[in-house]
């Protein structure tokens, strides 16, 4: 008996075993019956875990080399601030800022294709600008909108520009000027060629420039050359301010809208710096003026804001023979008034304003503005050409 009951309590031990050992007998079955309840095969679940754990080690290494190349980035900057303040190295192994900046100016901005021809009997200069090649990109596209402003040192107020082209570093111009000079200037006179980037709403900016003294070349022949663009040297003229306006032109009903909007950077006027700016539009119908309005004075200002609306009534089968001027004055209530300076667009004018007129008429009963540059009074006046008005005869007594 005590046989049978060593061998009973013997036998009887594995079915009362100790809670530790029911765990752990129950989480396997627990994990089959929590995995058999997903709809998916074992394989399945497998290279699902896989995967996961391949993205977390790839999340890891590109966070670790992140946080390594920060810091080995910050360390460089160290040493180059620590280099540039020991002068005595410096000097030895790196050039001057000044010299760096002018070196990248003076690269990369391009060339320019033109010709000279001087007629002796007429006393006439040509100037053929041809093409541009490999210009500066100056727009965040990557482009520019180039055109070239041609001017003789001697006789400054007189220039001419060529047409824009939108879009390219490449243009093709093929336009001629003509300069009257006598013989006796040319040596004494420089050709100044420069080429723009065309902004409508903010200010031009130079790409480049060539300048070709005169006295080194030899005019008894055509000359047609290239020439690399240089930075535009710093003394220009004087500035005689910009002026922004919009232009609306309806052909159903003949009407032409013109909106003053500001105009900014006048020449100073008066004795205290600044300026009493009110702008005049005209209208010039064959040569001969025809309508006229004018906005309200801006006091001791040299960038007024006009924000001032003009309609004219003008004729589909005229608006070919109209120019449209637009002139800043500086109102003075003593003396007569004076003018800053002026412009004229129509089919008539060129540049900046050609462009400007000839989009308007491309989009009729669209507005659009634009800024421009004032040009001397005398210039437009001379442009322009203006008629007098014919007198009449007196009778006779």
């Amino acid at each position: 008996m005590v046989v049978a009951a060593r061998k009973g309590r013997a036998t009887a031990s594995p079915l009362g075993s100790s809670p530790l050992a029911m765990a752990t007998t129950a989480q396997p079955g627990f994990l089959s019956g929590w995995f058999g309840h997903i709809p998916l095969p074992k394989w399945a679940l497998i290279a699902v875990a896989v995967a996961v754990a391949v993205l977390l080690l790839l999340f890891l290494i590109c966070i670790i080399r992140c946080c390594c190349g920060k810091k080995k980035h910050k360390k460089k900057e160290r040493v180059t601030l620590h280099a540039v303040s020991s002068s005595t190295t410096a000097s030895l192994v790196q050039p001057e800022v000044e010299d760096l900046e002018e070196g990248t100016e003076q690269t990369g901005r391009g060339k320019l294709q033109y010709s000279l021809e001087y007629n002796f009997r007429r006393q006439e200069l040509k100037v053929g600008v041809k093409q541009a090649a490999e210009l500066k990109a100056m727009d965040s596209g990557g482009t520019s909108d180039p055109y070239v402003i041609v001017y003789l040192t001697s006789d400054t107020k007189k220039k001419y520009e060529t047409k824009v082209y939108r879009k390219t570093l490449n243009p093709v111009f093929n336009e001629s000027f003509t300069f009257q000079i006598a013989q006796a200037e040319v040596p004494e006179s420089t050709l100044v060629m420069q080429i723009y980037d065309f902004n409508r709403f903010s200010k031009h900016d130079i790409i480049g420039e060539v300048l070709l003294p005169l006295a080194s070349v030899s005019l008894q022949h055509v000359i047609e050359q290239w020439s690399d663009l240089s930075v535009a040297s710093k003394v220009e003229e004087e500035q005689l301010g910009e002026i922004c306006f919009s232009l609306r032109y309806v052909p159903s009903t003949g009407k032409l809208t013109v909106l003053i909007l500001e105009a900014k950077n006048l020449k100073r006027m008066d004795s205290n710096g600044l300026s009493d700016p009110f702008v005049k539009v005209h209208l010039i119908l064959n040569r001969k003026k025809w309508k006229k309005k004018m906005t309200s004075v801006k006091k001791n200002t040299l960038s007024p804001y006009f924000n001032e609306v003009f309609v004219f009534e003008v004729p589909f089968n005229q608006i070919q023979n109209v120019d449209v001027v637009i002139s800043v004055w500086d109102h003075d209530k003593v003396t007569k008034n004076e003018p800053i300076g002026k412009l004229f667009l129509g089919c008539r004018a060129t540049g900046n304003q050609l462009r400007h007129w000839s989009d308007v008429l491309s989009n009729p009963r669209r507005p659009l503005a634009q800024w421009h540059s004032l040009q001397p009074p005398e210039v437009v006046d001379k442009a322009l050409g203006l008629k007098s008005h014919l007198k009449l005869p007196r009778p006779p007594r």
